[in-house]
């Protein structure tokens, strides 16, 4: 079963939300009252703002842990010995191998503004059509491809049943002792603009969007009145982070959430009769360890 069944992939997701930003665009002549000061996007390139707390060196469920890197290698190695594990399902009525740990994934729209404001009449227009889009799917550990070990592979080929994180891909990462054998690890990548899957550091932990390019390019009623593309729709991940509870005696991922975070500026842009419009919005995508006997059913997989 491919992870992303129910979507296609990200990009086709992202080509909703600039229909999003299109509706948007064109509804302010008419809701939007006319004179609102567009209020501009903080730099995309600005320093990452740390959303975790620090790393503090000591022993935490009998693992000593001296430095940040180590915390970062150490999630490796559990990242890895946890897609090594695999389990029988029940898929549709076929036997399938898929990993032991699997999980689901959900995104939001947030904070979606034109000229700088927020309009209710917009704001209603979100869900309605992201539900008609996206259908949550059954994910492995990000980044993922496909829940079968066989085909797990993003962007162009990059195996991922192995991480692809290292140290220099983090900001600031923490642990936590449970008490019980387990401790909790949690990463914050380095922001990236335009992030491409598992090739930098937003894309070594999450499953990111990639290119926009041709996606932009392909809506022919978008233009944009000064600048190219890659000037006017910049999408910045940053702030986003993962926690995950690992069983320190055996190296297991036992559960986990992972959320990033991205922001979609769009300045410039004309659609049709609409001229040198701006809008804005944030995407919160979470995959979420282990999904539910429940949700597995819904998708029509169950345990063997």
């Amino acid at each position: 079963m491919k992870a992303n069944s129910k979507l296609g992939n990200f990009n086709k997701f992202l080509a909703v939300v600039l229909v999003l930003a299109i509706i948007a665009l064109v509804l302010v002549v008419t809701v939007v009252k006319p004179g609102n000061a567009y209020a501009p996007a903080e730099d995309a390139n600005a320093a990452a703002e740390t959303t975790i707390e620090p790393f503090v060196a000591g022993t935490y469920g009998g693992i000593e842990f001296k430095t940040q890197d180590d915390v970062v290698n150490y999630y490796v190695e559990c990242y890895n010995y946890s897609k090594t594990l695999t389990a029988q399902y029940n898929d549709n009525g076929t036997t399938a191998t898929y990993y032991k740990l699997l999980g689901m994934e959900s995104l939001t729209i947030e904070n979606l503004l034109v000229e700088g404001q927020s309009n209710k009449v917009i704001n209603d227009l979100v869900p309605t059509i992201l539900d008609s889009v996206f259908n949550a799917g059954v994910k492995a550990l990000p980044p993922c491809g496909n829940i079968s070990p066989s085909a797990d592979t993003v962007g162009d080929g990059i195996n991922v049943q192995k991480s692809l994180l290292t140290p220099e891909d983090v900001e600031v990462a923490n642990v936590v002792d449970n008490g019980d054998g387990t401790i909790d690890i949690t990463i914050q990548p380095k922001g990236v603009v335009l992030s491409m899957p598992g090739s930098d550091a937003q894309g070594h932990f999450f499953n990111t969007l990639g290119d926009i390019t041709s996606t932009v390019e392909s809506i022919s009623v978008l233009s944009f009145s000064s600048g190219t593309i890659s000037d006017n729709f910049v999408v910045d991940y940053n702030g986003g982070s993962g926690t995950v509870t690992i069983d320190t005696a055996t190296g297991e991922i036992l559960s986990g959430e992972y959320t990033m975070l991205v922001h979609i500026d769009v300045q410039h842009a004309n659609v049709t009769v609409i001229k040198d419009k701006s809008a804005s919005l944030d995407i919160i995508y979470k995959n979420t360890f282990p999904a539910t006997a429940e949700q597995l059913a819904e998708k029509n997989i169950t345990a063997m």
